[in-house]
Parts: C-alpha cells; sequence; structure tokens
C-alpha cells in the first residue's frame, strides 16, 4: 500500500552514484532528484542500471531527494 504522505512521479535513471544513490530525470517536470532503493527493493536485491524507468516517491516538503519505490523495464 503506498504512503499518502508521499508523492509519486515516473522518471528515468540517468547515473548511478556512490553509496546506492541515484541521479533521475523526472518525466512531468525534467527536475533531477537524488533517490535510493526503499528497504523492499534492498532486501530482494533488486538491481537499478542507467536507462531504467522507475516510480520515484518524493516527500512534498523536500522534492530533490526520494525513494525509488519500483522499477520498469529499459527504455
Amino acid at each position: 500500500m503506498p504512503r499518502e504522505d508521499h508523492v509519486e512521479f515516473e522518471g528515468t535513471v540517468e547515473e548511478a552514484c556512490g553509496g546506492g544513490q541515484y541521479r533521475i530525470t523526472l518525466d512531468k517536470t525534467g527536475q533531477k532528484v537524488l533517490a535510493q532503493l526503499n528497504g523492499r527493493m534492498k532486501r530482494h536485491h533488486i538491481r537499478v542500471i542507467p536507462g531504467d524507468r522507475v516510480k520515484v516517491a518524493l516527500s512534498p516538503y523536500d522534492t530533490s531527494h526520494g525513494l525509488i519505490v519500483f522499477r520498469g523495464k529499459l527504455g
């Protein structure tokens, strides 16, 4: 069940930064955000590579950081 206090956006992974961080470009706004994997994706060893389509949950208070909650296909 999604959290009500987060806003979800779709985007594309641009680069994998160190420490499990990823730079993502959002589709609607074109904004670049820094995001990390959520706990369930870490637990199940879901791999995210540049070019993947992802859903990112952003806090309404700080829209420059987020959590990757879903990984789609390439392209």
